[in-house]
């Protein structure tokens, strides 16, 4: 951690330095300055320029490493025979190491953005104010800085600490809890408990200091907050608490779900629809975010797709063709791998393909706003914690979403397969979001690839394909970095790592 620390002093405060971001009269604009920090939180200026430096980190810690590198460790895709590695070892799970640079570079982003957030909670009061409106407005920047933080933490602790149960978390292992800015600090683990306090605190923080939102923000709100507590209580399985919430964000009315192929193509071609509750801002050519580039690798000059990862024959077919989300999540592509091409029959996904708004060439950068959080995912909790509350309600909330979505009702399913209904729902509409793998270990479930579209084009055998990984083993929790290991002796390993 103590180089973690000095790294990020180095990046984001230059040694006497803190980072800002300079902006245009568009709020959400992110060029950036420097200027010392003994001259920054004086005033409105600053306030603003800190805060949109703030949003610009967030925009580049959602998507790529951020949201793949699970998706693809779990049961969804085979690698292609041109995947040259990227991403391998989490895919593989055989020879996936602390040293990894999926595990450094994730955990160290995360930890850095936390720099400049816990720095606008320590020093934004000292913004001189002068009238109400402005007073308003920093306490609006502090309730997004501890949403923010809340945020950061709970991807930090689904991804290194062990998953919560209620009777250990007071000594379960969680993450790291740095709230203030300190270069020689070099923190334990606090528990799992600890961090999921944190986190919480950190939400209510926040909704004390935000107003609701409206479809297509690119600012955290209200709203937001109460989607991130009902995705982390659902973790916690604290399941009346993600009712609770979930239905004060539903029946607002603000987020209706989209229930056209129309619609369900422009959320995620161009970035716009009444189900985003918050997603980064994102502009060409300057301001763009990292991108989900490892599904399509169109070539221009053949006009086939060499992507790194496939989708299973499972998971294509878990799409029914009146399934208003296949033809835009999955589509039938010409490929060519390895030199031999496949023009028919093969699924590629398409759920991000690109926003046509964000290109820099003639062809795509796959290139889109991050989606933070968006009602589709609440309806989702919901349900899932409803099934251990109230099953009749859990079905009526699970049908909402498929009729939405263009399937059946269902009648008459309880038990398992209601639970298996509203996993296999879970799993359609948050396709590639970076949960799967969270999810398996929240249910107790395997890591279990199966029969591949076709197995010309991608790699085969016990890692790959064939690859089996019982629920509860230890790689379902990443290793703490194996730098930080050596540089803070306070920290204890994962067990398996």
């Amino acid at each position: 951690m103590k180089q973690i620390m000095k790294k990020l002093i180095n990046i984001f405060l230059g040694a006497a330095f803190f980072a800002i971001f300079t902006v245009s009269c568009e709020v959400e604009r992110f060029p950036y300055d420097q200027i010392e920090q003994t001259q920054a939180f004086q005033t409105m200026t600053d306030a603003e320029n800190i805060n949109n430096g703030m949003y610009a980190q967030l925009r580049n810690r959602v998507y790529n490493i951020f949201m793949f590198s699970t998706d693809v460790q779990a049961d969804l895709f085979n690698a292609s025979l041109d995947f040259g590695n990227r991403n391998g070892f989490p895919h593989r799970w055989e020879g996936f190491l602390a040293t990894d640079y999926t595990i450094r570079d994730t955990w160290q982003l995360y930890y850095s953005a936390m720099v400049n957030v816990n720095n606008i909670l320590e020093n934004m009061h000292r913004i001189e104010t002068s009238n109400a409106a402005e007073e308003a407005i920093i306490e609006g920047y502090i309730g997004e800085a501890h949403l923010a933080r809340a945020f950061y933490y709970h991807q930090l602790v689904i991804r290194w600490g062990k998953p919560y149960d209620s009777s250990t978390a007071s000594t379960d292992p969680g993450v790291p809890l740095v709230l203030t800015y300190d270069p020689v600090l070099r923190p334990a683990r606090a528990t799992v408990q600890q961090t999921y306090d944190q986190i919480l605190s950190d939400i209510t923080e926040a909704k004390t200091r935000l107003s609701a939102g409206a479809p297509n923000s690119t600012r955290l709100n209200r709203d937001a907050a109460l989607a991130l507590e009902a995705r982390v209580h659902l973790h916690m399985k604290n399941y009346s608490a993600v009712v609770n919430v979930a239905n004060e964000l539903i029946n607002s009315g603000r987020y209706p779900l989209i229930n056209t192929a129309e619609g369900l193509e422009n959320m995620w071609v161009n970035d716009t629809g009444s189900e985003i509750i918050m997603h980064a801002f994102a502009s060409a050519p300057s301001e763009l975010p990292a991108a989900n580039n490892i599904y399509l690798g169109f070539q221009p000059a053949t006009g086939k797709f060499t992507p790194d990862f496939i989708p299973q024959q499972w998971v294509v077919d878990l799409f029914e063709e009146n399934d208003l989300r296949r033809e835009i999540y999955l589509e039938e592509k010409p490929l060519r791998v390895q030199g031999t091409d496949y023009d028919s029959g093969i699924y590629l996904l398409t759920k991000y393909q690109g926003n046509p708004q964000l290109f820099v060439g003639t062809h795509t950068n796959y290139q889109h706003k991050p989606k933070v959080f968006r009602i589709a995912e609440t309806y989702l909790n919901k349900a899932e914690a409803q099934f251990h509350v109230d099953q009749g309600a859990a079905l009526t909330t699970l049908n909402e979403l498929r009729v939405a979505r263009g399937l059946n009702a269902l009648s008459g399913v309880s038990g398992d397969a209601l639970f298996e209904a509203i996993k296999e729902e879970r799993t359609r509409e948050l396709l590639a979001e970076g949960m799967r793998l969270n999810d398996l270990m929240r249910w107790g479930m395997p890591v279990e690839r199966k029969a591949p579209q076709h197995t010309g084009p991608i790699n085969r055998g016990q890692f790959y394909d064939e690859l089996f990984v019982p629920a509860g083993d230890p790689k379902f929790i990443w290793g703490i970095p194996s730098n930080d290991m050596t540089i803070n002796e306070n920290l204890v390993q994962n067990p398996g790592w």
